[in-house]
């Protein structure tokens, strides 16, 4: 659970910039400023402040850092105090249009439904983009509802399942040609102190038939290959983005049963019209099982992606099975010129395999809107605040920081 996934509108503490960038994908609209809600925020404590200029970046090994409350809101968690920092700097000194930033993000969450989310995760970028560094690290005590498995669940099927969890997964990989990376790492995920609180009395749940247990171990490796002609994949503008990752997990590096996992995913992003500052993009993520049986809190599930973004209009976790294909498009478009306000419209599709046969049943839709708020001009990262609808008449408000894809 990411802290992406939280909108920061309480306090902002550092004055320096949050994740700023630049680079080829900086928004220019000649004549007009642009503004942010920094800026409103320097504004109304200081009335004679000056609207911020964008920082200079290129001093090797300088950080911009950042650190501050916040309030969000999700349908899995309800509302949530977070304390979140981040940093961002760049390792080299030379064009940084073609350079990519580093990033290190965590945070602290602690929710209505008495979850607890503390996740670490980084992004660094050696010298000439040689080396993209990984880190994925996450801390979660996590009761949250779950449905069975399949696309044909029904939305009165679900229980609570409340468990801890614990990820840690790292990677390295090499650039082999421009944008185009290649690399290994090493993935554990383990889940414990697994319980089913409130099960339908009088029926064995999905969870149970799968194979329920308190305890639930993967470790194996990651082999990925990645090309990503985005320089700023927190708002990008242009650019591709496509990743293969296969993940296969072995009892001999202490895995609860030998399984192999299949990612791939595309993105792209392309303006319309063209001479506007109005993006058209798609997003397709499809996760399979290729052999063996994953625990069942580690199948395709929707809102499980890495930034718990697939399946707007639906709750993390309402479908889940061995496999997965989500296809999703949004059109963003700007509302004010200084870039304060923006708006999205955007639908999404959903399939899971059934647990028995294999075959892709039922395809779940969902649609809606959103209003887009700037927190930061430097880096684009926007406020997102979307309502969607499902079917069976799931729907709800998604708020998140950054962009869903």
């Amino acid at each position: 659970m990411p802290i992406r996934y939280f909108l920061f509108i309480v306090l902002i503490l550092s004055p320096r910039c949050i994740l700023a960038q630049s680079g080829t994908d900086t928004l220019i609209n000649p004549g007009i400023k642009q503004i942010d809600l920094i800026d409103i925020a320097r504004r109304i404590l200081n009335p004679n402040s000056v609207d911020r200029e964008e920082p200079s970046m290129i001093q090797k090994g300088r950080v911009h850092y950042s650190a501050f409350p916040a309030v969000g809101y999700t349908l899995q968690t309800g509302f949530a105090g977070v304390i979140s920092a981040n940093a961002a700097f760049y390792t080299g000194t030379h064009n940084h249009a073609s350079e990519n930033i580093s990033t290190i993000i965590t945070s602290f969450a602690y929710t209505e439904k008495r979850q607890v989310i503390f996740p670490i995760a980084s992004s660094i970028w050696t010298h000439n983009n040689t080396y993209n560094i990984l880190t994925d690290w996450r801390y979660l005590k996590y009761p949250s509802l779950t449905y069975g498995l399949g696309g044909e669940t029904q939305q009165d099927s679900s229980y609570t399942l409340d468990y801890s969890y614990i990820k840690l997964h790292q990677a390295l990989l090499r650039r082999i040609s421009r944008d185009l990376y290649a690399g290994i790492g090493y993935d554990f995920d383990y889940f414990w102190n697994i319980r089913e609180i409130d099960p339908i009395p009088g029926h064995t749940s999905d969870f149970e038939e799968y194979g329920f247990a308190n305890t639930e171990k993967a470790s194996g490796i990651s082999l990925s290959l990645k090309y990503d002609s985005r320089r700023n994949p927190i708002n990008p503008q242009k650019g591709i983005y496509a990743n293969i990752l296969f993940q296969p997990k072995f009892e001999w590096m202490g895995s609860d049963a030998n399984w192999q996992s299949l990612l791939l995913e595309f993105r792209t992003y392309i303006k319309f019209p063209s001479d506007s500052r109005n993006i058209l993009a798609f997003w397709s993520y499809n996760w399979f099982t290729l052999g063996g049986v994953p625990p069942y809190l580690l199948l395709p599930s929707t809102g499980w992606d890495e930034f718990s973004n697939t399946g707007r209009g639906y709750i993390q976790g309402r479908f889940r099975s061995k496999n997965m294909i989500d296809q999703e498009a949004e059109y963003r478009f700007v509302v004010s010129r200084n870039g304060l306000f923006g708006g999205v419209v955007f639908a999404n599709a959903e399939t899971f395999s059934d647990i028995l046969t294999g075959k892709y049943v039922v395809i779940s839709p969902g649609a809606g809107l959103g209003i887009r708020i700037m927190l930061n001009k430097f880096s684009r990262t926007n406020i997102a605040l979307d309502y969607a609808w499902g079917t069976q008449g799931s729907r709800g408000f998604f708020v998140k920081l950054g962009e869903v894809f």
